[in-house]
This record gives C-alpha cells, sequence and structure tokens, in this order.
C-alpha cells in the first residue's frame, strides 16, 4: 500500500495542473502605490493626487525612513511639506490647514461626483492581502467587512464591489445585495483615469512676489490670492513648455517661481471691521459687509494709519518670504522681480519710489565731499538757503532751516514730506520746491550738457524738472515729484532690488493724476526697479495707462499684446480688414471723384472756366486733404508696433502700456465683461507670456519663435 500510496503521489508533479499553480502565483504582482492628499473646498473633501516626481519621492522615503523618526520631504516646487510620519501636509510660504496625506493604494468611487476615494492605508493591505490570496489560489467571491460596517466582495480581477448599509438597526445584517446601491472598487492608481501630473522642474531661475488687490477674494469665483497665483504659476508651465521648449531641452532654463503676498488678513485684523460693525446699518447687510470687506481697502490705504499697517505688512511679508525662500534654496542666483494687481500694484509703486539706492547714495557723498569748503564748514550753505529763503520772502522759517542745518545742497535734495516734516505749510512748500526745480532745469540746459537729476546725485524722491517750455520761475512747476500727494508713512525698505515691476489692471495713473503729479519726467525711473510694465484688459474699468503722463503732446495706442498662439484674435483681424476695406474704398471713390471733376472743369466753356479757375484748387485741395487725413486709420498695425517712441526711462526707454485682446465673445458688449476683465489675468496667457518674455530676456533667454508685433 504504501508503494502504491508513493506511486499515486509521485505522479501529480508531472501532471499539467501542478505547473499550472506556480502560474497562477507569478500572476500576482504588487500593487504600485501613489500618494495622494486630501484637499477641502467649501466642507467638501476631494483626494488630489501628487506629482509623479513627488510621490516617487515619498515613497523612497516611506521605504527608508520607515522606522525612523519625523521625515519632511518638500514637494510641490518646495512650497508645501509633507511630515511623513505625522501624514500631514503643510504649507510653507503662507498659512493654510494641513492636509491629511495618505499612501494609495485601494479606491472606491464616491457616491456624489463619481470620484474615486481611497481607502485608509490599514484597510487597504487587507484588500491587498485578500487579493493576493484570491488571485494566488484562484479563490474569488471574498468578502471582507470595512471598519465602518461595509462590506467589500472580491468577485474576480475586473469585477470588485462595495455595498454601503442603508442602515444599522440591529447586529443582524442583510446581504449585500440588500444593502443598497453597489460601488465600484479599483486597485491601483492606473486604474481609475486620475490625471497626475509629471512634476515642475527643479531648477528656479527667477522669482516673483505677487500683491492682491482689494478684498479676500482675487477672481469672479471668490478665489484667494494663493488659488489665483497657483493658477497664474500652472499657465507659466504650460507657456514655458509651450514657447521656450528649445531652452528647455537644453537645460538653460527651469522655471519662474511666483509666492503671493497676502495684507488684507492683516489689516482686518487690527480690529477694525469690530468698529465698523458697530457703526454699519443693518439694511442690506450683505451688500455692506461685502463694501466693508474690499471697497474701504481704497479708503484705508488712504489714511495714513492704515497705510503705514498696509505698507509696512507688504514689505515686511516680501522681505520673511525672500528670506525664507533663500533659506530652502541656497544655491539660488536667478533675480527677483514683483507683480501688484489693482491695489496691490500702487502699493508696490508707492513703496518703489520712496526705496533707496546704494550706488546713489555713494555719488551724493563724492559730491558732498568735492563741494569745497563751501560745504566742508556748512556755514556759506547754511547762509545762502537763507538768502533764498528772503529772496522767496520767506525768512519767518530761517531759524527752521538753521536748525535742520539746511545747507544749499540739502536743500537741493528736500522732498514735500522732509518739508512737511520741518513743519512748512503748503504755500511756502510749493514756493521752495518750485524755485529748487527751476535751478535744476537750468543746470540740465547748461553748456556743461543735460544730465538728469539721478546723474546729479539728486535722490529719486526729490523734485523734478519743469516743463522746458516755462521761461519765468512764476510759472507752475509741470514735472511734480511722483512721491506727491503719497500717504504721509514710513515706507519701509526691501533687501532686494527687483528687477520689474509688473502692474496688472492698474489704477496707477489715476493715483498720480489724483494727488497732483500731472506728468512724469522722462528722466526719472523708479530707485531699484529698473523695469517697469503696466499690463491691462481694454475693457477693465480700474486700469489707466502712464505713458501719456510722459508724453502728453502725442496721442499713441498702448502695445497689443501678441497672442500667445503666434496671431491676433480672428475678430480682430476681421475688424482691422473691414476698417481698411473701408478707407481704401473711400479712397478710390474720392479719387475717382477728383478725375471726374477735373475732366469736367477741363471740358467747360472760356468764360466757365475763368469762374472756377480759382475754386478748382480748392476743390482738388479738398478731395486732396480727405484721402490723406484719413489713411491713418488705415495701418494699424503701424500704431501697434509704435516702438520707437520715447517714453521715458521709467521701463529703461521701451513701452510701458500693454493692452491684452479682447476674447471674441466679450466684444459684443464691453459694460457686461467690465468686471471679467478686471479679474482675467491670473489665467491669461498672453499676460504670463509677455512676464515670462522680459523675465528670460534678462538671462538672454529668448522665446522659440517671436510672436508678431512682440519688441
Amino acid at each position: 500500500m504504501s508503494a502504491g500510496e508513493q506511486q499515486e503521489v509521485q505522479p501529480p508533479p508531472a501532471t499539467p495542473s501542478e505547473p499550472a499553480e506556480p502560474d497562477a502565483a507569478h500572476r500576482y504582482e504588487a500593487v504600485v502605490p501613489h500618494w495622494f492628499y486630501c484637499k477641502v473646498t467649501d466642507s467638501r473633501e476631494r483626494w488630489v493626487p501628487f506629482s509623479t516626481q513627488d510621490s516617487d519621492r515619498l515613497e523612497e522615503a516611506h521605504t527608508a525612513g520607515r522606522d525612523k523618526g519625523d521625515v519632511v520631504v518638500p514637494t510641490s516646487g518646495g512650497r508645501y511639506d509633507v511630515q511623513l510620519a505625522q501624514r500631514r501636509r503643510v504649507a510653507v510660504y503662507w498659512e493654510e490647514e494641513a492636509a491629511e496625506v495618505r499612501r494609495c493604494t485601494w479606491f472606491y468611487k464616491g457616491d456624489k461626483d463619481n470620484k474615486y476615494i481611497p481607502y485608509s492605508e490599514s484597510f487597504s493591505e487587507e484588500l491587498e492581502e485578500a487579493y493576493m490570496v484570491a488571485v494566488t489560489l484562484d479563490e474569488w467571491k471574498k468578502k471582507l467587512e470595512s471598519p465602518s460596517r461595509e462590506i467589500i466582495i472580491l468577485h474576480n480581477p475586473k469585477l470588485m464591489v462595495h455595498y454601503q448599509p442603508v442602515a444599522i438597526s440591529d447586529d443582524w445584517v442583510s446581504t449585500p445585495t440588500e444593502q443598497g446601491r453597489p460601488r465600484t472598487v479599483k486597485r491601483g492608481v492606473e486604474n481609475i483615469a486620475a490625471e497626475i501630473p509629471n512634476g515642475e522642474p527643479l531648477q528656479i531661475d527667477h522669482l516673483v512676489f505677487v500683491v492682491h488687490g482689494i478684498g479676500p477674494a482675487c477672481d469672479i469665483r471668490f478665489r484667494s490670492i494663493v488659488q489665483c497665483v497657483n493658477d497664474f504659476r500652472n499657465v507659466s508651465l504650460s507657456m514655458l513648455q509651450a514657447h521656450f521648449k528649445k531652452a528647455q531641452e537644453q537645460q538653460q532654463i527651469g522655471r519662474v517661481e511666483f509666492l503671493p503676498v497676502n495684507w488684507h488678513s492683516s489689516l482686518h485684523s487690527t480690529g477694525v471691521d469690530v468698529d465698523l460693525e458697530r457703526i454699519t446699518l443693518p439694511s442690506i447687510n450683505r451688500l455692506r459687509h461685502f463694501i466693508n470687506d474690499t471697497i474701504l481697502d481704497v479708503f484705508f490705504y488712504n489714511s495714513s494709519t492704515y497705510c503705514q499697517t498696509i505698507v509696512d505688512t507688504v514689505a515686511s511679508e516680501m522681505n520673511r518670504l525672500h528670506q525664507l525662500f533663500m533659506q530652502r534654496n541656497p544655491l539660488f542666483k536667478g533675480g527677483v522681480s514683483i507683480a501688484g494687481h489693482s491695489l496691490g500694484s500702487l502699493i508696490l509703486f508707492d513703496l518703489l519710489t520712496n526705496q533707496k539706492a546704494a550706488p546713489e547714495e555713494e555719488e551724493e557723498e563724492e559730491e558732498h565731499s568735492t563741494e569745497g569748503s563751501r560745504t566742508a564748514s556748512g556755514h556759506g550753505g547754511v547762509e545762502e538757503v537763507q538768502e533764498i529763503l528772503k529772496k522767496l520772502e520767506l525768512a519767518e522759517y530761517c531759524d527752521v532751516f538753521e536748525k535742520e542745518k539746511m545747507d544749499r545742497q540739502a536743500l537741493s535734495l528736500c522732498t514735500e514730506k522732509n518739508l512737511k516734516e520741518m513743519g512748512i505749510p503748503l504755500g511756502p512748500r510749493m514756493k521752495i520746491l518750485h524755485y529748487v526745480s527751476s535751478k535744476m532745469e537750468r543746470q540740465d540746459q547748461s553748456p556743461a550738457g543735460p544730465g538728469s537729476s539721478r546723474e546729479r546725485g539728486v535722490e529719486p524722491g526729490s523734485p523734478l524738472q519743469r516743463d522746458p517750455g516755462g521761461s519765468d520761475e512764476g510759472r507752475n512747476c509741470q514735472y511734480r515729484d511722483v512721491a506727491l500727494g503719497q500717504v504721509s508713512a514710513n515706507y519701509p525698505q526691501l533687501n532686494y532690488k527687483p528687477s520689474i515691476f509688473f502692474a496688472f489692471g492698474s489704477p496707477i495713473g489715476m493715483f498720480l493724476t489724483v494727488r497732483g503729479v500731472k506728468r512724469i519726467n522722462p528722466s526719472y525711473s523708479l530707485p531699484t526697479c529698473k523695469g517697469f510694465f503696466n499690463i491691462f484688459h481694454p475693457f477693465d474699468p480700474v486700469a489707466y495707462r502712464i505713458e501719456p503722463m510722459i508724453v502728453p503732446d502725442l496721442e499713441f495706442e498702448p502695445m497689443l499684446l501678441p497672442h500667445h498662439k503666434g496671431r491676433k484674435r480672428m475678430h480682430l483681424e476681421l475688424k482691422e480688414g473691414l476698417t481698411r476695406m473701408s478707407v481704401d474704398l473711400k479712397n478710390n471713390l474720392l479719387g475717382s471723384l477728383r478725375v471726374a471733376w477735373q475732366s469736367f472743369t477741363r471740358a467747360q466753356l472760356p468764360a466757365i472756366e475763368a469762374v472756377t479757375t480759382a475754386a478748382e484748387p480748392e476743390a482738388e485741395a479738398g478731395t486732396e486733404k480727405q484721402p490723406a487725413a484719413k489713411p491713418e486709420e488705415a495701418p494699424v498695425a503701424a500704431k501697434e508696433e509704435a516702438t520707437s517712441i520715447n517714453v521715458g526711462r521709467l521701463n529703461g526707454g521701451n513701452r510701458i502700456d500693454y493692452v491684452l485682446q479682447e476674447k471674441p465673445i466679450e466684444s459684443f458688449n464691453e459694460y457686461l465683461f467690465a468686471l471679467q476683465g478686471h479679474l482675467c489675468y491670473w489665467e491669461s496667457e498672453d499676460t504670463v507670456l509677455l512676464v515670462l518674455k522680459e523675465i528670460y530676456q534678462t538671462q538672454g533667454v529668448t522665446l522659440d519663435q517671436p510672436l508678431p508685433g512682440s519688441h
């Protein structure tokens, strides 16, 4: 019997069923995990996958440091840190609630939006073990119960179902088919059709701080500055791939980092909201609350108390972000730029106009040291200032200037703010500023050669030259200090020098005009920032131009931003084509009439010819003048490419105003899309492409193919 048993036992290894079991065992492959984080929006949870790059880093750290202490992995381009042990994702540069992180392998379909939701890590491990046993032994119909008393049945590798109980009234559980609508269960992230980004380039070429405008919401969907800047950054990544592909393939560039700067929360945490609530009327409550939370920010900025809070917050936040960024990126060698939307651009402009440039301070010291005995002793300079005050019939203020040890050079450096701090009333201040600006204008027109106030070591906030057309000192100075009318505040200094200042939908021009600055000196530039771009939508009700304040005597259009796909929008091309066609038809018609008139007048009797000889030149002149005056309407492209216009040094001699192309639907009614026009910049490819083009131009990197109309 034992021999027979041995004979019966020995044959099975040779049968085909035995090799089938090893094949079945080899069929099982361990699931590849992917890391997700839970994003909560309006009390709704949504699980978002990390990029492939970040997920691989997290998995590597998880595998290597499972038994170690706290492991922190930077993700999302270094803007978020993942605390691996706590499974938390925390923001680095701004305040944000920590998000839950999971290492995900198994998913089930949700009820509301049909999005797949990952199971907990512990229950996913149970599901994976059951799946491995089922595949290995080819035994299906496995039933598992989740911690929340929900049933999961593994019917086969392609069909796995999750049943959610309708109600739990007792310990007797009905069959799964009676427990409500089944949910689909999937194994592995590759089976749930999730959009997983590859990740951002590690190399950061440039840093841009973005300051928001009024209110806590920055777009028509009432999203925060963080969310809007995230969109702006994502658009920049797609524009880099589309227009800087060659430079990316050659590893010349990486990406540009955009970081949001929030000042609204700091302003409204001062207790002012409580004070406003006490005096706000109860009617139309939502509208009044909206006004208190948004529109009043403009009035807060024009208040000396809250203006100080705002500029302190913006400057300190940008300095903090810059310091933190440099700590986390010690190898960063790129430049820094700043961008502001709406009121944020005005805040940045006021900050930049009050920055102190170190090279100019050195020039002032050199000029001060070479002044000779007049400046060495200081007494002669004080006496000259007293003579000037007497000449201006302001002798009663001599003691004030002597107390402040003001000599002639110090007087030339004085701004209206300085004179105001000395207690000089408005009328005498205007007389002194006008006198100084007149003297500076005479120096610029001297045979020694023209020189700007910057070249003479004059601080950029000092009075600028008056209009060269003015001949006597009694005329008003048309070039005023750009800091004229600014709210009295102590403007902080930035720890870096911005390369470029971008203004989106900016009211800077309007505020300067309201403050009394009618013209900007063409020789003026921001003390520490050499680039300035004013970008706006044609229907933006808040945006104003800058160039007409520099060149008021010349009418010209702003630069039209080329479409990011390399051409104008179709409706604009059609409109221009129809305009050119109508002008050509008018010119041809007038030309035909002129020829007919000439032939008619030549064919008249001599008596009639004598009468019409005087009228003929007038008629010819009239017919010739009309087509000569109108062709200006035709060359619209010439207006857009008028880059040779001298608009001063505010943007290094380059054009400042840039207008976006409206979309076809927006051209039907300007008023309907006015609000959208003010909030469109965050997702505007044309805006982002101009920002990237100008930034990378400073590094000698250009677009793969220049866009038509760009310079």
